[in-house]
């Protein structure tokens, strides 16, 4: 189980202060009386950024482990809010995808990179539309992409200001923001009648 280590702090600032080391868990939140013994349950390491740390908890009661992660850090994906943030406003000023895919992660072929930015576009679009059903505020805003929200709130970056405003819905809202889970983007409906892979029939 996720749940979110309120922070102002940069992944810099986090990982140079060892702020992890500060994070409190004051009670269970699947036993809020009590009585499950609780207790720290040391830190994991995440591959990116290299260096950082989060905080985790054990319940005995509940056989699982808790972590708390930082305001700066996405959730279910490597990485910090905003990186994801700087791919989605590449991708939204571009004129196609296919042309921010040109500047975006040279390491691996286009359709790779594309499936990569289609996650992570997917999980943001689906984010800003479930807030904007959510919260009043963001209802006459409309349109459920980042740029929008940014004329809206006259901020640089959106996504760790969504996470303390949305604070009570990150249980449902999905990943990078929230710790609810992962959806699955909707499948294009095969060919019934694509030939199946493997040699022909006799």
């Amino acid at each position: 189980m996720q749940l979110r280590y309120a922070t102002n702090l940069s992944v810099e600032q986090y990982i140079q202060c060892e702020a992890w080391k500060d994070a409190e868990l004051n009670q269970c939140p699947l036993h809020p009386d009590g009585g499950c013994k609780i207790a720290r349950h040391g830190t994991y390491s995440r591959k990116f950024p290299a260096g950082i740390k989060i905080a985790r908890w054990y319940c005995r009661k509940g056989c699982i482990t808790i972590s708390k992660l930082p305001d700066c850090l996405s959730s279910r994906l490597p990485g910090t809010l905003i990186e994801v943030e700087t791919v989605i406003n590449q991708i939204e000023n571009a004129p196609s995808q296919e042309a921010a895919a040109d500047n975006i992660r040279l390491d691996i072929g286009l359709p790779s990179v594309l499936r990569w930015m289609r996650r992570r576009l997917f999980l943001i679009r689906l984010t800003l539309f479930l807030l904007i059903e959510l919260l009043p505020s963001f209802t006459e805003n409309g349109q459920p992409t980042l740029s929008s929200f940014r004329s809206l709130l006259g901020i640089e970056f959106v996504l760790p200001h969504l996470r303390n405003i949305a604070d009570q819905y990150l249980d449902i809202l999905p990943p990078p923001l929230g710790f609810g889970p992962r959806p699955e983007a909707p499948n294009i409906q095969k060919n019934h009648f694509q030939q199946q892979t493997g040699p022909d029939p006799p």
